[in-house]
């Protein structure tokens, strides 16, 4: 399944654990229907108390109510917090059916995959979820998601819960916006199709990726809705663009290959932008890496003219071994 980063997303990982010595374990996921009575109203409730938390920007009482590992390290959350308060400000929480997420046994699972719901000969079904997570230690856990209904924009706040005692404490949050540029997951299928149905596959392939990175709040959830999205992308998935980890040749205009090792969709502002990734031996010249970059947006938007249509910027990433990069972004149409 595809998985990326988006630079919109606030995203905190629950549980970083070093992996020892597995031993047998099992995972079961309840959904809110399964629950017994207690834990679905004392999970509502939290979801309730901490959303109100996040809307009024209370960073000190979502610390008090972490997880000990998670408020040794508190930051990312202050910070997630503030960013997203403006929009957040004066929103009230709805808060979804819940999942209950148990893990027995004594050492982490290197892949939990908890099965929530219905499913039938052809998958999901329409109240079903999945969610795939690493290294998750035995334990109680709960997935909370809550839309912010009379916020600025549309956005989930979902909150990772550990039970700790009596307590649900926070393990983990994650903020999403709903829509790019006021654009919903529906208005980026409807996108997709209509340019697969020109031939556009390129253009189709990302609108995909975004319509369906959209419809989940979280980017290790998914349901009946994205799996769909994930068959209709795998009828246009590039093989001459970077996709799962591979690396394309991109022949540069002045005779020159680029390697490329990623290339996704972006919002950036008010821009829609495509974001390549390449290969460099080195980034500390910058006005040498910002020419690079430079001819390899000429050179992707000469191989895929379409991503003219598609894209209002391309953003050009040159990558040196040791990981650290050098970005830099024009509009499509100053690209000659």
């Amino acid at each position: 399944m595809f998985m990326r980063k988006a630079m919109r997303h606030t995203f905190f990982a629950f549980v970083t654990l070093a992996l020892s010595a597995l031993t047998c374990v099992a995972q079961t996921c309840y959904t809110s229907g399964d629950m017994d009575a207690p834990t679905k109203t004392a999970l509502d409730a939290a979801g309730k108390k901490y959303f109100d938390m996040v809307t009024h920007g209370d960073s000190a009482g979502l610390k008090q109510n972490a997880i000990p590992s998670l408020a040794d390290s508190f930051g990312g959350i202050e910070s997630a917090v503030k960013d997203n308060l403006t929009n957040l400000s004066g929103a009230q929480g709805t808060i979804r059916p819940g999942y209950e997420l148990k893990v027995d046994g004594t050492a982490p699972m290197e892949r939990a995959e908890f099965l929530c719901g219905v499913f039938n000969k052809n998958g999901q079904t329409a109240n079903s979820a999945e969610f795939v997570i690493s290294n998750l230690a035995p334990g109680s856990y709960a997935v909370v998601i809550a839309d912010a209904t009379g916020s600025k924009n549309p956005a989930t706040v979902t909150f990772i819960l550990q039970q700790m005692g009596t307590d649900w404490k926070v393990g983990g949050l994650y903020i999403k916006n709903g829509t790019v540029n006021g654009h919903d997951a529906k208005w980026f299928t409807e996108q997709a199709k209509a340019y697969k149905a020109k031939n556009q596959n390129h253009n189709a392939w990302f609108y995909f990726l975004e319509a369906r990175d959209l419809t989940s709040p979280l980017s290790f959830m998914y349901t009946q809705a994205s799996d769909s999205l994930y068959d209709e992308a795998a009828t246009v998935k590039p093989a001459d663009l970077p996709v799962a980890g591979t690396t394309v040749d991109l022949p540069g205009l002045a005779g020159k290959t680029y390697k490329l090792t990623a290339a996704f969709p972006l919002a950036v502002g008010n821009d829609f932008a495509l974001v390549v990734k390449y290969q460099v031996a080195d980034v500390s010249d910058t006005a040498k890496t910002f020419q690079e970059n430079t001819e390899v947006m000429k050179a992707v938007l000469a191989k895929f003219p379409e991503f003219r249509d598609g894209f209002d910027s391309v953003v050009a990433r040159a990558v040196e071994p040791s990981g650290k990069d050098y970005g830099t972004m024009l509009p499509v149409k100053q690209i000659k």
